[in-house]
């Protein structure tokens, strides 16, 4: 419980909306004020506090927010400097294998800002793309159906909880389709190199009429209502949210091992204005910005600096090694190759189907 109480402190991350641009004029009024212009996958309201309190450290700056889905983030960057033109200053989404492929091919400058060596080494990749959140993958569940036993707290849990129950919850389990939804395809793809029996797994959820979806909001509203009454791998920060609002809706972050994923930010290459990229950048790594993303943003904090159970380091002390974060690395970039890709996909619709 101790644990479910530190994470419920973590709060959603509204779905991603169409594409939008919202300006903010500096707070000292110029008009000729230069414009840091970022790129990035987060609704700009849940940005506001982040953006607010870069322009109150930073009066004399306007921002220019452009909110758009993760591809859009990638292609973006990629024909704007491919073109010769001017991109973005500073590029930040929830696709981690996208931004390390940009810093990978030369389309993210080196950015070494007062944080760097203070970093987390796994969020830091050659201080181009830094993870700035903290997100678990989590299970959730119905909790009117778990009044006789537990819910599952382990792989091996939910497989045993799978082939005791499956008949009777039949259609009544849900995960992401990772062939539509990049978390989903992640996740699996990290549960393929943690837990060598899996795919034992992924076969007893078949069994049990699993239903996929390309979004969270998907599961929980059905394990909410208790059409569901497990859902498996799901983003923490969403989970949360729902827990928040729905008392039927339990959390468990697995005890064998809990995947965790980030959002990265970075300075394009082909950046209009680099020196402001990097100060959006270095304000988002600072105590006062990792502050605001904890405390007002509600998305769990990567900086050493931030204490507290809605951070890195509170969640850590914890638990631990249990927790799993997903290196910044070109080790990433492993799924983006469409051979491998197509033969993990394969994989898991033969074996989903496999009974």
């Amino acid at each position: 419980m101790r644990t479910l109480h530190a994470f419920m402190l973590a709060a959603s991350l509204c779905s991603p909306a169409l594409a939008g641009e919202t300006f903010y004029p500096a707070p000292e009024g110029k008009g000729d004020a230069p414009v840091l212009v970022v790129y990035s996958s987060l609704d700009e309201p849940l940005a506001r506090p982040m953006i607010k309190g870069f322009q109150a450290a930073n009066p004399d700056v306007a921002v220019r927010y452009d909110e758009m889905l993760t591809g859009e983030v990638y292609d973006r960057v990629v024909k704007e400097t491919d073109a010769g033109q001017k991109t973005a200053d500073f590029a930040f989404s929830s696709a981690m294998d996208l931004q390390v492929k940009l810093s990978n091919d030369g389309y993210a400058q080196r950015s070494d800002l007062p944080m760097s060596e203070r970093w987390p080494q796994w969020a830091n990749w050659r201080n181009t793309a830094y993870a700035l959140t903290f997100e678990p993958a989590v299970f959730v569940y119905h909790k009117p159906s778990f009044r006789n036993e537990k819910p599952p707290a382990s792989r091996a849990e939910f497989l045993d909880y799978l082939n005791r129950h499956g008949n009777d919850i039949y259609g009544r389990i849900g995960t992401y389709d990772i062939e539509r939804s990049g978390v989903g395809f992640l996740f699996m793809a990290r549960d393929q190199e943690q837990f060598g029996d899996i795919w034992t797994v992924i076969r007893a959820m078949g069994a049990a009429g699993v239903k996929l979806y390309s979004t969270s909001s998907a599961i929980l509203e059905r394990v909410a209502d208790g059409r569901f009454v497990l859902g498996y791998n799901i983003l923490g920060s969403y989970a949360a949210d729902w827990v928040a609002r729905h008392p039927d809706v339990g959390i468990v972050l697995p005890k064998d091992y809990t995947v965790v994923m980030s959002r990265i930010g970075l300075v394009p290459q082909a950046a209009a204005s680099p020196e402001l990229g990097r100060r959006y950048l270095s304000f988002f790594m600072s105590k006062e910005g990792q502050t605001i993303m904890a405390r007002e943003l509600q998305i769990a904090a990567v900086s050493p600096d931030v204490a507290g159970c809605n951070t890195a380091t509170g969640m850590q002390a914890l638990l631990g090694a249990q927790l799993k974060p997903v290196p910044v690395s070109p080790g990433l970039m492993v799924y983006l190759d469409q051979v491998k890709r197509a033969r993990l996909i394969a994989r898991w619709n033969e074996v989903l189907r496999t009974q």
